[in-house]
């Protein structure tokens, strides 16, 4: 009967307060619709400048058909390497395409003609990109060669193994349906775990906690009137989410809903309870905001959102098995992505049921309160 007078309190709290309900509503459609716009891991709009000694009918060809190409914005024609490599120095090109003299005579006559490419490194990932994606055109480009005109094909002596690329779970190679799953993650965190820690520190400072520590209510109601509240708000977070998800990129989850609100449920355990430890170690909000913040950005760097687990260092790979978010990404993804079921997500379900079970008597036995 208690836990329901505190319960109504703390909701009744919350809605007095307009801007929760509208960080609510609004984070979630900003998370969905502009962070995979904006935080893009695709390339484009990269200029090259092309230098064709050659002057043919095929070599302008292919220099139109890299200009047409997305990704690509042809922004000079030199007569010379030297003279393109000074568009690369300035910072105005970044590449070069560098067709040889009698490309096409030696493609008619020998099946083969080399072309070099010349990527602007300073920004590793853009000129690596760059590099990939001229490579590729470079491709397409001997491939529509061969089967229009045969060239390439008949001073072939031996005969190279087809390859066929075949991607699985995310055939198009979209990232954004790979970031999505991390988003919501990461808004759990922000939301599920910054506001519980800084409502008991607020109370600690206007006072009224020690209204509540004079009472005959127990810390294991008082705790749980403080994170139920924030669960079920990080239930519609994650329902609100994978509706926008679907509205905004049509993603829907291959795998089983139920097993995505069980992953959630048992993570917002741990990250509910983490804000009520720091709380509980907490005098002021700007202490508490300052260590969540702390927690939130080594969980983020460690949970393989933004680089992959796989290329990190030894002991931060095993450091990452100490991180809820990364459990939790990891089960998101696969339940997003590959349809993964129960049973193949069970290590992630033990970790993360390990950590809900510490942080969970980690924050009753902090909470001391003064009869």
């Amino acid at each position: 009967m208690i836990l329901k007078y505190l319960l109504e309190k703390e909701f009744k709290q919350m809605l007095r307060n307009w801007i929760l309900p509208a960080v609510f509503l609004l984070l979630p459609i900003a998370m969905m619709n502009l962070v995979p716009r904006v935080a893009t891991q695709e390339v484009r709009g990269l200029k090259f400048c092309s230098v064709d000694n050659d002057r043919s009918t095929t070599s302008g060809k292919l220099m139109e058909k890299v200009a047409a190409s997305d990704f690509f914005d042809l922004i000079a024609i030199c007569t010379n390497y030297e003279e393109a490599l000074r568009h690369i120095e300035s910072g105005d090109a970044d590449a070069i395409l560098e067709i040889e003299p009698d490309f096409e005579h030696r493609l008619i006559s020998e099946g083969k003609a080399r072309v070099q490419i010349s990527s602007n490194a300073v920004n590793g990932v853009k000129g690596g990109l760059g590099s990939s994606y001229l490579t590729q055109i470079i491709n397409d480009f001997s491939k529509q060669l061969r089967n229009e005109h045969g060239i390439l094909n008949t001073h072939n002596v031996n005969i190279d193994p087809e390859v066929r690329q075949r991607y699985l779970y995310n055939v198009n190679l979209d990232y954004k349906i790979f970031m999505v799953p991390a988003l919501i993650a990461m808004m759990l965190v922000l939301i599920v775990g910054f506001l519980p820690a800084l409502n008991i520190v607020g109370e600690k400072e206007k006072g009224t906690i020690e209204q509540i520590n004079v009472t005959p209510i127990g810390r294991f109601d008082f705790i749980l009137s403080k994170l139920i509240p924030y669960w079920c708000v990080g239930i519609f977070i994650l329902s609100y989410s994978m509706l926008l998800a679907h509205l905004i990129w049509g993603f829907t989850p291959a795998g089983k809903l139920w097993v995505i609100y069980l992953f959630t449920t048992v993570f917002l355990l741990v990250i509910s309870s983490l804000g009520l430890i720091v709380s509980n170690y907490s005098s002021t909000i700007r202490q508490a905001a300052l260590v969540m913040f702390f927690f939130l950005v080594i969980f983020i760097l460690m949970s393989g959102l933004l680089t992959p687990i796989m290329s990190m260092p030894q002991w931060a790979q095993m450091l990452t098995q100490f991180n809820p978010l990364r459990h939790f990404i990891e089960a998101i993804r696969a339940l997003y992505l590959r349809g993964s079921n129960l049973t193949d997500l069970l290590p992630q379900l033990t970790y993360l049921g390990s950590f809900a079970t510490t942080t969970w008597l980690w924050a009753i036995i902090s909470y001391k309160k003064n009869t």
